[in-house]
Parts: C-alpha cells; structure tokens; sequence
C-alpha cells in the first residue's frame, strides 16, 4: 500500500475522533446536531471529508484497503456526503445520529486495522 493511500486512512480517524470530540463536549449527539451555529455544520463538513477520502481511494485504485471495508457502508457514506453537499438543509438528522453512533466506530476499527496490517 502506498503512503498516501496510508496517510489517507489516517486522515479518516482524524477526522472521526474529530467528530467524537465535538459528540463529547456537546454532550451528546442530539445536542451536537441541534446546534445549527457550529457543532451540526462541522459534524456535516468532517462526514464530507471522509466520504471524500474514501472517494479518492476508489479514484487512486487502492482496492487492497477499499476490500477491508463493507462495500455497502462506503456506498451509504457516500450517499450521505452527496446528500450534505446537495440538500444540506434537507440531511435527515436520523440518519446523521446513526452514522456517528454506529457507522463512524465500525469506520475507525476498520481503519486501524488497515493501519495495523501495514
């Protein structure tokens, strides 16, 4: 694997504690994503950021990292980061609170265990 292809995966967990990071000082993820000012816009903004790591490792051809992930998660994030980027006042926050509660940690387990077979 080359190291931009690492360097993106670290990307990723980067920006998924990020998003932990802000869940933790809002208190919870409904009161993230209540706040329209700042936590929900940079919650949706480091979701943008991951689907488009993962997008630009589809471009570069890493398939050996893209087969340690669930083809349909990576499809769904996409869809997701589609969905900010077109409709954002129109995201279902539902949808949002389940991406964080349970797609990022499966996200960031895969992630380092791509890191760690490297």
């Amino acid at each position: 694997m080359s190291k931009e292809s690492i360097s993106k995966i670290y990307l990723i967990i980067e920006k998924i504690e990020y998003i932990e990071e802000i869940v933790k000082n809002s208190g919870s993820i409904s009161n993230a994503l209540e706040d329209l000012v700042t936590s929900r816009p940079a919650i949706l903004m480091h979701l943008t950021a991951i689907a488009e790591q993962f997008n630009k490792l589809k471009q570069s051809h890493a398939d050996k990292i893209l087969n340690e992930f669930d083809k349909d998660d990576l499809k769904g994030l996409y869809d997701v980061r589609t969905y900010i980027a077109h409709d954002y006042e129109g995201v279902n926050l539902s949808i949002i609170e389940w991406i964080i509660r349970f797609g990022l940690p499966k996200f960031k387990i895969q992630c380092q265990k791509v890191i760690s077979n490297n």
